[in-house]
């Protein structure tokens, strides 16, 4: 038998009670700026389901995007994607999370990018506990130019390298500047 209207609209106000008993309702927040560039908004926030508009999350799309998941020239969120990139995932030209894929520069747990710092790092340059790159530097590097946390493999390029671009402090201390053989 098929219920009717309203025995599926009382079933629908129990399940939301339930729901909202249990601790699974999570707060919903949203705000658009009045200001707009191009049609974008100036500030864009989306936090939590909107059901009525079938989002799981809230996405923010802005100039400044700050949301479950963001999209922006400045964004923040557990997914963030931008220019500037802060979140969980973070993807843009310029990002910092705990998973950093950035073109320029990446900072994470795990960093990837142009210039990558990290505690496993990948890039042109690489700091990190493991780095891998043409100039890297850590616990555990690899690459073209290397310079080893422990001293234990110093490339004298990488050296140079870390030093002028003021980098060699995250390096280590009391690295034994030496020739690797190859």
């Amino acid at each position: 038998m098929t219920p009717t209207r309203e025995e599926l609209e009382q079933r629908v106000a129990e399940l939301e009670g339930v729901v909202a008993r249990s601790g699974l309702a999570t707060r919903v927040f949203r705000r658009h700026s009045g200001i707009t560039i191009a049609g974008v908004p100036l500030v864009d926030i989306a936090v939590g389901p909107d059901f009525a508009h079938g989002q799981m999350r809230g996405h923010a799309k802005g100039i400044i995007a700050i949301g479950d998941v963001a999209t922006g020239l400045i964004a923040i969120g557990g997914v963030a994607r931008g220019g500037i990139a802060f979140g969980g995932i973070a993807i843009g030209l310029f990002s910092f999370g705990g998973l950093s894929l950035a073109a320029l520069a990446a900072v994470g747990g795990i960093a990837v990018g142009g210039v990558a710092l990290g505690g496993a790092a990948l890039g042109a340059v690489a700091i990190g506990g493991a780095a891998g790159g043409y100039y890297s530097c850590g616990g555990a590097a690899v690459g073209d130019h290397v310079v080893t946390a422990t001293a234990d493999r110093s490339d004298i390029e990488a050296e140079r390298f870390f030093r002028e671009h003021g980098l060699s402090s995250y390096c280590g201390a009391g690295h034994v500047y030496r020739q690797t053989p190859r």
